[in-house]
């Protein structure tokens, strides 16, 4: 059954949310009326200031969230996230150095957070949700500066699947987002980079995604999927990896 318009306002963690995909997120849910907290690398009027590549930022970043929203979270959206090239003619402790950078902030610390929501969830006895934006690299791959980023995309694919399977019969639904180039500074860095016009002609629609079409995928998975959904993989890639 869908949520109807009566739905009680949720109490929502957006990782991420100072720019970009992680900033249309959360004014796509507050103006639907819902409580939410953003978060990034510095404290603002409802964003929490942490930095999500220090391992324990991400259980300090709960408990925050947690004590903001009054003690009780509905829904966590992990989309904080870092693209930065690493070459492999890079020597061992640099290359490695760079790896272990992105795995923490795209897939280690969105692994901690899962774990608190569903912990939470459970504690609580309440239906919770999570949805975690990956990518196409996921399945595509990426450039062969960007192993690690493939990578780190392609692991919160598979633990948002097993998140959905270990705990839809408690009532914890997962969801994962991956979207495709998708305009923001940090794509259009990596566009311009690599050819801009030649990579658009890659994607059918013809242009990258926008934030707000994000937004508005994440705002359906977090408020108006059915259960039955759980474990969904969602693309927004204008057909230019079409599984």
């Amino acid at each position: 059954m869908l949520y109807s318009m009566e739905t009680p306002s949720k109490n929502i963690l957006v990782t991420g949310s100072s720019r970009g995909i992680g900033q249309a997120i959360k004014a796509e849910l507050e103006r639907a009326g819902h409580n939410v907290i953003g978060h990034g690398t510095k404290s603002a009027p409802n964003q929490i200031g942490m930095d999500l590549s220090d391992y324990q930022s991400a259980p300090d970043l709960w408990e925050a969230a947690l004590k903001k929203l009054g003690g009780r979270i509905d829904v966590i959206i992990n989309n904080a996230g870092i693209f930065a090239e690493n070459p492999i003619e890079r020597g061992d402790a640099e290359w490695l150095a760079a790896w272990d950078e992105t795995m923490s902030v795209n897939l280690t610390s969105c692994a901690q957070l899962c774990r608190h929501a569903v912990q939470h969830f459970q504690e609580k006895g309440h239906a919770g949700r999570i949805i975690n934006i990956a990518s196409r690299a996921a399945y595509r791959g990426d450039s062969p500066h960007h192993w690690h980023y493939a990578a780190s995309k392609g692991g919160m694919v598979a633990m948002t699947k097993t998140i959905a399977r270990a705990y839809a019969g408690d009532a914890i639904y997962a969801f994962a987002i991956c979207p495709g180039f998708t305009m923001t500074g940090m794509a259009d860095d990596y566009l311009e980079s690599r050819g801009g016009e030649k990579l658009l002609a890659d994607i059918p629609l013809g242009r990258v995604a926008r934030p707000e079409e994000i937004a508005a995928m994440v705002k359906f998975c977090a408020i108006d999927a059915p259960p039955s959904m759980t474990g969904a993989v969602l693309d927004a890639n204008g057909a230019s990896y079409v599984r």
